[in-house]
């Protein structure tokens, strides 16, 4: 089940989820530094994310699961946002050179489908970056954030899932050690517990991080019908979404 998008909004527009979002930016960053020239989807709620790659990717766009729901995204310019299925994306084959997908693999009915979609939809050089809640974490306790809610996973079980859908785990990073409070004291001191969490503490994480590559020889059986139309430029209703 996917959490409701009005509630993701509202934990990102919170300290703690504002603190969340720039722990989880630097780490992306220091996985892609730069995306010139290519093309770059978010998949799930990963508009949080997406904002340092605006004028830097050649096209920058995010698909959200029609249970959770969409938001206009950037508020300024143009929307980017669209709703999708998350076992059908709209998109051609071989048509999208990188993909983050965040609160998108713990909510998802079939996560052997959604993968397959992305597989799909990515290019023969393309990568994934997949954030995801870690089940031995803090956060995947917590329902007050978006990361405890739904499944959560050990890193094996992730790249298990890559691997069988045709995916090369080949870098990892893990994010959020401080605890998932809004406690001044916790907001403060959680540049601390991110440098001794990724040295000392790393079965703390509240989320893996895994980048993959796309395998480039051909999966056995047959791949899904690929969607045979272009993703336009909707307007969907928007409730304000305020993340940085």
């Amino acid at each position: 089940m996917f959490t409701d998008v009005a509630e993701l909004r509202e934990f990102y527009t919170s300290p703690l989820g504002q603190l969340a979002q720039r722990t989880l930016r630097r780490q992306v960053r220091q996985l892609w530094p730069d995306v010139r020239g290519l093309s770059l989807l978010g998949l799930g709620f990963s508009t949080p994310l997406l904002r340092p790659f605006l004028g830097e990717a050649s096209r920058v766009m995010a698909l959200m699961p029609a249970q959770q729901g969409v938001l206009h995204w950037p508020r300024e310019g143009p929307n980017r946002t669209a709703l999708m299925s998350d076992s059908l994306l709209p998109l051609q084959d071989a048509s999208i050179d990188r993909i983050i997908l965040m609160h998108g693999l713990e909510g998802a009915a079939d996560t052997h489908a959604m993968m397959h979609e992305i597989w799909r939809v990515l290019t023969s050089g393309g990568r994934l970056i997949v954030i995801a809640p870690n089940r031995s974490g803090l956060w995947a306790q917590s329902d007050g954030t978006p990361f405890g809610h739904g499944v959560s996973f050990s890193p094996r079980q992730i790249k298990k899932l890559l691997r069988d859908q045709l995916f090369i785990p080949e870098r990892e990073a893990k994010a959020l050690f401080f605890p998932p409070s809004q406690s001044a004291f916790w907001l403060r001191t959680a540049s601390l517990w991110e440098q001794l969490g990724t040295s000392w503490l790393p079965a703390l994480a509240g989320v893996h991080i895994i980048e993959a590559a796309k395998q480039l020889y051909a999966p056995t059986g047959k791949l899904a019908p690929a969607a045979r139309y272009k993703l336009a430029s909707p307007q969907p209703a928007s409730v304000g979404l305020r993340v940085s």
